[in-house]
Formats: C-alpha cells, structure tokens, sequence
C-alpha cells in the first residue's frame, strides 16, 4: 500500500494520536496536572504538527518515488510543524483552562519552556518512527519489484529456449517429408507459417490468456497431424470460466511434444492426446487451476533412444517456468496410466484477479 493512500493516511492519523495520549498520560504522572488539560494540549500539538509534517511531505514529494523529502526539506518541515503544533496547541490548551486570548504572559513560564521541550521531543520522535517505517516500506517494494523483473527476464530466459526448440524439431519433420511425400510437406509448411503468425505476438509476452494457450495447442497439433495422419487424434477441452486466467506462452506445448514424440511416435498405431483444463475447489480463495495432457502413447516403460534429451529438457522447463512464477504452489506431476499413456498434470492457485485480464490480440492474417 502507497504511503499516500487514505487509508495509510489515517494509521498514521490514528498512530499520532495514541502517542499523543501516552504524552499526555507522562505528562500527568510526572506533573501531577489534571489528564483533561495535558490531554487538550497533547492532542493539538501532536495532530497540528504531524499534519503539517505529512501534508508538506505529500507535497514535495508527489512526483517522486519515494517517500521522503531529501535534505534539507525534511528538517524544514520537522521544524515549521513543531513551531505550528507548540504555537497551536499552547493556545488551545491556554484557552482550555480558562486563559484569556490576549493574554501572552504563559509564554514567559516555566511551563512554556517545558511544554516546548515536550513538543520537540516528540514531533522528533514521531517523525522519526514515520520515516522509518516509510522508508523500510520503500525499500520492501523496490526488493520486490526488484524480484519481479529477475523473474520476468527468467521466464523470458525459458521462453527464448523453448520457442527455437520447437521450431527445430519441426524444420527436422519438414526435411523429412520434403523427400517423402512434397504434397503433404507443402500443408505442413502452410500450417507451420500459420502457426509462427499466430505465435509470434501472444509469445512475447510474460503472460497471456489461457485461451491463447489452446489456440496456440490446436494450430501445432493440426501441424502435428499433418506429419502423423490418422496415427495422431486429439481433443482439447477448456471450460469457458478459465479462457482468462493468464499462464506464461508455451506452457503446455512441450508436455505435447513429449507425449507425441515419446509416446504416440514409438507406437505404430499412434494414439490419442487430450488437453484439459479445469479448476478445482470451486471459487474459494484456495482454488486452483488444474492443466492435464493425457495420451494413449507408450507411457513411462518405453525408453527414448540414447543421446535423447528432449522429454528432459521439456519437463525441466516447465517446472522451472512454474516455480518462477508460482514458487511451490505450481507443481507439474508426472503419472504413468494404469493401462498404457501417461499424464502430465499442472497445478497452480487461481488468483482472483486473473479472470479479469483481456485476451491478446490474435495475429492470424
């Protein structure tokens, strides 16, 4: 929370006014005056000073990202609002106890001077436990944007290594059918020049829609299909309620990968691939959203070739992606089928603000 917003603004208000009361009570013990008027008196210099302090510090500092006037503006201030708070509250207590306004001769007593001791104590005091706090809340927010931005540039880090990836196995298929069969190489570039138009905006940033994700799933596996024909079937299943909740670009796509490549590609027959999202515990603040890719493929027992590290490289990235983003409350599973297939399950919590982010712009021409 911005030291200037209204409600930090009355913690503060509320803050002085408690120490005000705890002046005032030492004040009786060590005076033995009556509560009432060391009260009035507390209060008025206590809030006239502060409030001149924080409103002259809101002021100088209203285009400035911290929270503090640089010297010497903020000895200035600590000053004019003591002399404002001493002037003030010596007045209104004057009055309190049945002074005269004209009358000026308390000035000259022993209890003036006292009193203006008291006041620059604690308006010394207080601005120092105020500058203190602001200052250490400053400090917590450039740390955390700090920490912000070293995730992003992880994640875009991730990114960067997993968008080449794909685009080499796919370059490897297309080399393959070129000398194989040209006419079904022709629809796979087609698909493929498709899929980087669609990609190349939404993948740039940190995070999009999930409905992008299964958009950006279905252009690959319809690039996938025309490489495996009948030996590829698919589904994709995103209930309406999650099209918003934003995940980083290529979350899913190499779970794909590795389910077509280590599961369904050693199989003659090929297999099924099914993409689901879902979210679990309903609405409640612990909710979460749950990503699965199913296949039908050779699970887990089947052993990729030696020198193959793409399965490897896959799952790294995504539990690396997950853990920058969500720390230990993302988790990516990996479930053998108690037939055959195996599944990749991602969970992460379900923030409340993240069905209200806008889809990306789609940059299919």
């Amino acid at each position: 929370m911005s030291v200037n917003h209204p409600i930090a603004f009355l913690c503060r208000l509320l803050t002085t006014a408690a120490f005000c009361c705890l002046v005032a009570l030492g004040v009786t013990l060590a005076r033995s005056t009556p509560w009432d008027a060391n009260l009035v008196y507390s209060l008025t210099i206590g809030l006239v000073s502060w409030f001149t302090v924080d409103l002259g510090r809101m002021a100088l500092t209203r285009h400035s990202a911290i929270p503090w006037p640089r010297r010497p503006w903020g000895a200035v201030l600590i000053f004019a609002g003591t002399a404002m708070g001493f002037v003030s509250g010596s007045v209104v207590g004057h009055l309190y106890n049945g002074g005269a306004l004209g009358d000026l001769a308390w000035l000259r007593g022993h209890e003036a001077v006292s009193t203006l001791v008291v006041t620059i104590a604690a308006s010394a005091s207080i601005s120092f436990f105020f500058h203190s706090r602001g200052k250490a809340r400053f400090l917590q927010a450039r740390v955390a944007q700090v920490q912000r931005d070293a995730a992003e540039a992880r994640l875009k880090l991730l990114e960067t290594q997993l968008e080449p990836h794909m685009m080499f196995n796919t370059l490897a298929n297309l080399r393959v059918l070129v000398a194989t069969d040209p006419p079904r190489a022709q629809e796979m570039l087609d698909h493929f020049i498709a899929y980087l138009r669609a990609t190349l905006g939404a993948s740039r940033a940190a995070l999009h829609p999930l409905a992008d994700e299964f958009a950006r799933l279905q252009d690959y596996l319809a690039l996938m299909a025309v490489r495996m024909g009948p030996r590829l079937d698919y589904t994709l299943e995103l209930p309406e309620a999650l099209h918003n909740v934003p995940v980083p670009p290529l979350l899913l796509q190499p779970l794909v990968e590795n389910a077509i490549r280590h599961g369904l590609e050693p199989q003659v027959q090929g297999g099924h691939i099914h993409v689901q999202a879902a979210l679990l515990q309903g609405g409640t603040p612990a909710a979460r959203v749950q990503l699965a890719v199913r296949d039908t493929g050779a699970g887990l027992r089947y052993t990729p070739p030696a020198g193959t590290t793409t399965a490897r490289f896959g799952l790294q990235q995504v539990r690396e992606r997950l853990a920058t983003l969500y720390g230990d409350a993302g988790t990516l599973e990996l479930i053998a089928a108690s037939a055959q297939g195996t599944a990749c399950i991602i969970t992460f919590p379900l923030k409340h603000h993240a069905l209200d982010v806008p889809p990306s712009p789609d940059c299919r021409g």
